[in-house]
């Protein structure tokens, strides 16, 4: 089994949890994890699973990422296993910031979201609901704890598409 994890990262948080992710899927898969500037649309034939993740910013994807996903053919990711994952802030500092965010977050969304549906659009079969993985402040750090829970999201994952396969 192949999987590709794609990310972009502006301050190395969302790397970070790309990292913990690749390496979780080790054991089961041949990985590679490759930042969104690295990878064309020709890149993802031949996979088991994709995994994509961006930081949110202004509730979407960064622009890399998007510019990617635009370019995936219709149908580029029939058969293919897809997950999608952000960084984000907790809801708590959410509501304790800006007092329009809190409204806008629940209109507007988060990017793991955006990307999940992209990838689906694109043919991909949702192997997990997408997931948001939080930091501290716009900067970082990551909280505690969030390179294990991502970790424990791509093994869910690796499970998923063991079971698939035999």
């Amino acid at each position: 089994m192949k999987a590709l994890v794609v990310y972009d990262s502006f301050f190395g948080n969302t790397e970070k949890i790309a990292q913990a992710i690749g390496a979780a899927l080790e054991p089961q898969m041949d990985v590679e994890v490759r930042r969104v500037g690295d990878v064309r649309p020709d890149q993802l034939t031949g996979l088991t699973l994709l995994i994509g993740g961006s930081p949110t910013r202004g509730f979407r994807p960064s622009p890399a990422t998007s510019k990617l996903l635009k370019g995936i053919p219709k149908n580029g990711l029939q058969g293919v296993r897809v997950a999608a994952f952000d960084t984000r802030f907790t809801w708590d500092k959410i509501e304790s910031s800006a007092a329009i965010l809190a409204p806008l977050v629940k209109i507007f969304g988060y990017a793991a979201k955006r990307i999940a549906d992209r990838l689906g659009k694109k043919g991909g079969e949702l192997a997990l609901s997408p997931e948001g993985f939080f930091v501290e402040d716009t900067e970082g750090p990551l909280l505690a704890g969030e390179l294990e829970r991502a970790a424990d999201w791509a093994r869910q994952i690796a499970v998923l598409c063991e079971g698939e396969t035999r």
